[in-house]
């Protein structure tokens, strides 16, 4: 627990940060910012492409928007993927077979990284030392114990390297970490985050190409450092329902959640985590809960309430809110803040006793003043919305971010270690749930502790 000076330093280092992000906001729309980097079209980046599924075919989209960066390369082991994105980019990108064909390409500065989790370490590291730097998409690692080395391939080789968990990127969580750092909320000590969605496509079941067969699926490419199965193509399309591939809605969504948290905190990691999850609906094709609840807890004196459902999409979906002793800050698709005025009412306990002990109680004079104002506040109390939608893409600016921060060597966003904390807090949640034991942080390693 911290003292009173220390919470007074860590809001002042709070409200430090959320200066910095409101310019960074501001940097990100405009464009025009060292640290942001405006690239002129003649100064190209070129960029290949591991992996070019969905979420990489939304991040193309992006990228096409932004000045000097060109997507020379695509990579997948699903031939239909490659012919979309080089359609998709306007017939420029060339196909590759092997990712690392890529990496040896002296003409590619960069790569982008969207394959399944379990690639992500290998070709993390394969990446940076061969010289590129690197956009990896959420969650960093399949296991905790890879954020490390990850972080020790990208410090040797002098990498600029971001994980693409975006909402930190978006104006609306940076005006959000400028309030709480503003001590606007009082004393926060609870954090409410979910991730809810009611779709057979929200759980991953997505529909499979009808032109997927054993020629136009690489399986064994697929597979790579996973376990060796008969080639099947709902795990190749579906591979976020299976642990041989994925940490479940742990890796795949309270990463984002994490992430945001950190930010939003100036924190590092829970000391420790608890989680509970299950598989009530989705029963078929997959071995990854559906329904997960974790429990959070951190040094700097607040717990966060975590949970996500594939059953339900109450409270639009996804969102946060954060409780303090002098509003509650609710982050969405908007910015709205709640201000707390409690009024002290001990009129069921005042009534049991005597009665001219609870008549001399209400006409204090002092009490009767208190009442009065307390019940005023309260009936102005009014929600007041502070930003009432996010201005841009998140995704755009946290490319955008990215690609100044290869301009100019600068550290993005979300760097390595950054991405290895959030992350890392997703691998508690999956390991409590498989022990029912709770987790903790070991600060000094970045890892969890060894009992």
């Amino acid at each position: 627990m911290e003292t009173k000076d220390q919470q007074i330093n860590r809001r002042a280092f709070i409200r430090g940060g959320a200066a910095f992000a409101g310019g960074l906001g501001a940097m990100i729309a405009t464009g025009n910012s060292s640290l942001i980097g405006a690239v002129p079209p003649s100064d190209k980046i070129t960029v290949g492409i591991i992996g070019v599924g969905a979420r990489a075919q939304q991040l193309m989209d992006s990228m096409l928007t932004i000045p000097g960066l060109e997507i020379v390369s695509v990579s997948d082991a699903y031939t239909g993927r490659v012919k979309r994105a080089i359609s998709r980019a306007n017939g420029r990108p060339k196909a590759v077979k092997d990712y690392r064909q890529i990496l040896r390409d002296k003409s590619v500065d960069a790569v982008v990284i969207a394959t399944p989790d379990h690639w992500h370490k290998k070709m993390a590291i394969d990446a940076v030392e061969a010289g590129k730097d690197v956009y990896i998409e959420k969650p960093l690692t399949y296991k905790v114990e890879e954020g490390l080395e990850i972080i020790r391939a990208v410090k040797a080789n002098d990498r600029v390297f971001q994980v693409g968990s975006q909402g930190i990127a978006s104006d609306i969580q940076q005006k959000a970490r400028e309030v709480i750092g503003s001590g606007k909320l009082g004393q926060i000590t609870m954090i409410r985050a979910y991730f809810n969605r009611n779709t057979a496509g929200g759980a991953w079941i997505y529909p499979i190409p009808p032109d997927a067969n054993r020629k136009t699926v690489d399986w064994e490419k697929f597979l790579g450092p996973a376990p060796q199965r008969a080639f099947d193509l709902p795990r190749f399309f579906r591979w976020r329902c299976y642990q041989d591939y994925s940490g479940g809605i742990a890796t795949d969504l309270f990463v984002h959640l994490c992430t945001t948290i950190h930010y939003l905190m100036d924190v590092p990691a829970p000391e420790q985590v608890m989680g509970m999850g299950g598989l009530y609906r989705w029963r078929t094709s997959r071995d990854v809960p559906d329904s997960i609840n974790a429990s959070l807890k951190y040094r700097e004196g607040f717990m966060v309430n975590m949970s996500g459902t594939f059953n339900n999409t109450m409270s639009s979906g996804s969102g946060f809110q954060v409780l303090g002793t002098e509003g509650s800050l609710e982050i969405g698709g908007k910015l709205t803040f709640h201000p707390e005025s409690p009024v002290e009412n001990d009129r069921w306990v005042v009534r049991s006793w005597e009665k001219k002990l609870e008549d001399a109680y209400y006409a204090d004079p002092k009490l009767i003043e208190y009442e009065t104002k307390a019940r005023a506040a309260a009936a102005a109390a009014r929600p007041e919305v502070i930003m009432a939608g996010s201005g841009g893409n998140a995704t755009t600016a946290h490319l955008r971010n990215w690609v100044g921060c290869i301009k100019n060597r600068n550290t993005p966003l979300e760097n390595a270690e950054v991405g290895h904390r959030a992350c890392s807090v997703a691998h508690m949640v999956n390991q409590s749930i498989g022990t029912g034991n709770s987790v903790y942080w070991d600060f000094d390693r970045q890892t969890t502790k060894k009992w």
